[in-house]
């Protein structure tokens, strides 16, 4: 008995320790991708601030935002590339409009593909390597005064 109140006790600080060294485990989408937050700086110096899900794995990276039928304004997806090469993305089972952002390495925009067509299987492609891709929900860009050249950070 005293073994497994030991080990109980020691699964019930895991918790704890985990949290004091700063290993806070990420927060989740209700889809199950990692949640990370973004921010994106304007060459006017204003910030705009996102919650973004990560998608990492193949799988994750070709399904990205398809059968959503919403996407919050500070909300969005990141597709990191490692290491960085030419993108291209279509709207295949997408029903919303994005706007895709092209990120070179060095986290400035490359390119914007601002309202992108839902159900388009035309290609929307980087036009040079990129080390990710922002999806944000369709004219955001515009509304936010996001351009080429502004600056994506986000912890990965």
């Amino acid at each position: 008995m005293t073994i497994f109140r030991a080990a109980c006790a020691l699964l019930l600080a895991m918790p704890a320790v985990a949290c004091q060294a700063g290993q806070k485990p990420p927060a989740l989408s209700p889809a199950g991708l990692a949640q990370v937050p973004l921010s994106i700086s304007t060459a006017a110096g204003k910030a705009h601030s996102f919650t973004v899900e990560v998608a990492r794995t193949e799988e994750q990276q070709e399904r990205g935002l398809m059968f959503r039928a919403e996407l919050a304004p500070d909300a969005g997806m990141i597709f990191p590339m490692r290491p960085p090469r030419p993108a291209s993305f279509w709207m295949r089972n997408t029903i919303i409009p994005l706007d895709m952002i092209f990120v070179r390495a060095d986290g400035t925009i490359a390119r914007i593909a601002a309202q992108t067509v839902p159900y388009s299987l035309t290609p929307v492609e980087s036009g040079e390597p990129v080390a990710a891709v922002l999806e944000i929900a369709g004219g955001r860009s515009a509304e936010l005064g996001i351009s080429e050249g502004d600056k994506v950070v986000w912890k990965d």
